[in-house]
């Protein structure tokens, strides 16, 4: 490591040297008399080479102009639609008000550019008019950027700051997990609509996220490796994290998206305010579905981290959720992790599912009512 330091120190030293020794050439051409322009065998300026190389910038402007209009409305076609999310739009906005002004930037700074280089060639008896300063000018080209930048930094932290508040008590909300090469969704479930408490410790092939049966909350818990679905125009949030490396959630129709980062839980919240089939009809495309991908490179099979995400009205949502079945209905055997105080609360889940070595149901009737209540072998 120590001769590679060095030797990159030796590179350094030799590289400024050279610098330093062209730089010195420049500065006495400029401070000494400047050598004549270099003429042709007759004695003259080759004007002519001169007048072709100006109008070459003209060419080149006019040209490359056309070119990049004719490649913004080419490309227009594969462009994402409007966003399906209040948060969406706000953020295009702010990204084509950007555009518009560092465009407008950019053409005003190279029109004047190639123009010149073509207007002020040479031309024979006419010297260039020697400028040193001047202090009105250097204050307009540094004042007016500077208040544009302010601009879009102030705007741009305001959407920062709105987009990634707290969500709203009333939201609801979903765990995405990504792992080397899927995602996988974890529901609350209809009956609290809250997410149990989970463990890492815990998982296994079955339970993949590691749901920690000690918490009543994550009875009713359901998970999916091919779908997320939500309910249309309400505020959901997202509870993200990745159990290996680092992933990245990405839903483009509702620009949504942030980093899955091992040992560090992320979230976003947003509402999407167009279902799939919406969708489908406003794009002419009944083949059309939201996806959910991955946007961080991850691993060999990256390309296969992705899943539907659908977009419904909210009484086709709750049929849905009604038809899913808890992680703990489908695996009874993780009765045996609920603790004692609990387990009559757990027996309407195991109800129905297939009694394992280590786990009975029973009924017991209570305060005149009929109520369930597991117990353990």
């Amino acid at each position: 490591m120590v001769y590679i330091v060095g030797l990159l120190s030796l590179v350094f030293l030799v590289l400024t040297i050279l610098v330093i020794a062209r730089l010195s050439k420049v500065l006495r051409g400029v401070n000494g008399t400047s050598r004549p322009l270099e003429e042709d065998g007759g004695g003259r300026i080759d004007i002519f080479s001169n007048r072709i190389n100006g109008a070459m910038f003209l060419v080149f402007l006019v040209g490359g102009t056309i070119a990049m209009v004719w490649s913004y409305l080419v490309a227009q076609g594969d462009f994402l639609p409007e966003a399906s999310s209040p948060h969406g739009r706000r953020l295009d906005g702010l990204f084509w008000l950007s555009m518009a002004i560092v465009t407008a930037a950019f053409f005003i700074t190279n029109t004047l550019l190639f123009y010149f280089a073509w207007k002020y060639q040479y031309k024979e008896g006419k010297r260039a008019t020697y400028y040193p300063e001047n202090h009105k000018l250097e204050l307009i080209w540094t004042v007016v950027p500077a208040v544009v930048m302010a601009l879009l930094v102030f705007t741009g932290w305001r959407a920062w700051r709105d987009i990634m508040s707290e969500a709203p008590a009333d939201s609801m909300v979903y765990e995405i997990v990504g792992k080397q090469f899927n995602w996988i969704v974890r529901y609350p479930g209809a009956d609290d609509n809250k997410l149990g408490a989970f463990n890492y410790k815990l998982i296994d092939n079955n339970n993949e996220l590691g749901l920690d049966f000690s918490d009543e909350a994550a009875f009713d818990d359901f998970t999916s490796t091919t779908e997320l679905h939500i309910p249309v125009n309400k505020p959901v949030l997202l509870k993200i994290r990745a159990r290996d490396v680092l992933h990245s959630v990405f839903i483009p129709h509702l620009r949504v998206k942030m980093d899955a980062v091992p040992g560090m839980p992320t979230r976003f919240w947003f509402v999407a305010d167009k279902t799939t089939d919406e969708m489908k009809n406003l794009l002419n495309n009944q083949d059309f579905t939201y996806e959910i991908a991955c946007t961080e490179v991850c691993g060999r099979g990256h390309f296969s981290m992705r899943i539907r995400l659908i977009v419904e009205d909210e009484e086709s949502y709750n049929k849905w959720v009604s038809e899913q079945k808890p992680l703990l209905s489908t695996f009874p055997e993780y009765a045996s992790r609920i603790p004692d105080n609990l387990k009559a609360k757990a027996a309407k889940y195991l109800q129905g599912a297939a009694p394992t070595e280590n786990t009975t149901a029973a009924t017991t009737e209570e305060g005149g009512g009929a109520a369930a209540s597991a117990s353990l072998r």
